[in-house]
């Protein structure tokens, strides 16, 4: 009787059964679901097969009642194997804590290489990265993510056109562009200014071209305000001569201009504010699966806005597929205001001279006055007259021959 070896990944055990046909008790084993190979008959009264470690409890079970003596003489497998080693305290601590050292080696920065840029620009951002706590020795997961220190840099390092952060292991590769700044100061064609709306003029510089109004004038959309047409006169011994020159009209011409704007400002109104409270955790990332280490519990805050960063771990050269995930719990507070009807008349002021300077950009806003008012809907509803002090000036090609 002979079977097909199995896996011994589990556990096996090699035993002799002593006795009268003692292949008989095989059969037995067999008859009972007990698995049984490698079988060969040693002599008239000893036989000896492989079975499952998870089997060997049930051997002994069906011998009692049989005059059979079992003898376990080999054992094979993993779970024997890993016995061994524990067996073994000196060199399970010494695996342990080289799988611990490399593991903390793995996670510590330990080169910074910069390329591509000067010398000078190349020390201010060694200075700029060691600021960030980037460094031989630092930790690689306290450490933001190259993303993060591309858009720093690019901030703090105003040198620099762009900048590629690559991390291999344990060694940051930063990779730079200077920021080279060629002014080139291209000669404007001829042209005229014109008022690009109405209003009455202010001041008025002319560096370039005929003035056509004065402080004070009135002028609508489209009017000309200083020409780039202008003449040259030559006198000879018999007449006058004349001559036309085009140049790009230029100058400074403020205006006072008008606007109407409307604004619905709230009567009730909510802010959200953070108290500056915070709390940290920390969760080790398997997948989907997080496992806390650090932080456990939750924080005393009615209401709370978190903040997420996951860092990678390494062992040597590899990416483990476990990351640290490093949760920041801010406590928040919301903030419910009642504004009187003067209050919301203010608010709306304030409110419609910053919407009207975002759409004008530079300009002086002089004076406001409040048109209309209503009350709606909980809404105090605003119709506002502002003055402004602004530059009018568009520019419009000149051809010669005009």
């Amino acid at each position: 009787m002979k079977q097909k070896n199995k896996p011994n990944a589990a556990g096996a055990v090699t035993i002799v059964v002593t006795g009268d046909r003692p292949e008989l008790f095989f059969q037995h084993c067999t008859s009972h679901g007990i698995r049984i190979w490698d079988v060969m008959k040693t002599s008239n009264q000893a036989c000896q097969g492989t079975i499952s470690l998870k089997d060997a409890k049930y051997i002994k079970v069906l011998r009692r009642g049989m005059h059979y003596k079992i003898k376990f003489i080999d054992k094979k497998g993993f779970p024997f194997i890993i016995r061994r080693y524990l067996r073994k305290k000196e060199l399970l601590i010494a695996f342990i804590l080289s799988c611990l050292f490399l593991f903390i080696l793995s996670n510590i920065v330990w080169d910074v290489k910069i390329t591509g840029v000067p010398k000078d620009i190349e020390e201010k951002i060694g200075k700029q990265l060691e600021e960030y706590g980037i460094q031989p020795g630092s930790w690689i997961f306290s450490l933001d993510s190259p993303k993060q220190i591309q858009q720093q840099l690019l901030s703090d390092v105003p040198e620099l056109l762009w900048v590629g952060i690559d991390q291999k292991g344990t060694t940051f590769h930063l990779e730079g562009v200077e920021k080279i700044v060629v002014k080139e100061e291209a000669k404007p064609k001829p042209r005229n200014l014109i008022a690009a709306k109405k209003g009455i003029i202010k001041k008025m510089y002319v560096s370039q071209g005929v003035p056509k109004v004065d402080v004070h004038d009135y002028v609508e959309k489209g009017d000309l305000l200083v020409s780039g047409k202008m003449t040259d006169e030559e006198e000879s011994e018999e007449d006058e001569k004349k001559k036309i020159k085009y140049v790009a009209a230029d100058g400074d011409i403020t205006a006072l201009t008008w606007y109407e704007v409307k604004v619905s400002v709230p009567l009730k109104t909510s802010s959200e504010q953070l108290t500056g409270n915070q709390e940290k955790k920390y969760h080790l990332g398997f997948g989907n699966f997080k496992m806390p280490v650090w932080g456990f519990g939750s924080p005393d805050f009615k209401n709370i806005q978190q903040e997420k960063e996951e860092t990678k771990l390494r062992f040597l050269k590899w990416d483990l597929p476990v990351k640290i995930i490093e949760t920041k719990l801010h406590e928040k507070t919301y903030k419910s205001v009642k504004r009187t009807k003067q209050e919301a008349i203010e608010a709306g002021i304030t409110q419609a001279k910053e919407q009207l300077k975002l759409e004008l950009g530079e300009a002086s806003i002089l004076s406001e006055k409040v048109l209309h008012e209503t009350i709606e809907n909980g809404k105090v509803k605003l119709n506002l007259y502002m003055s402004v002090e602004e530059n009018i000036i568009a520019t419009q090609p000149l051809r010669q021959g005009d």
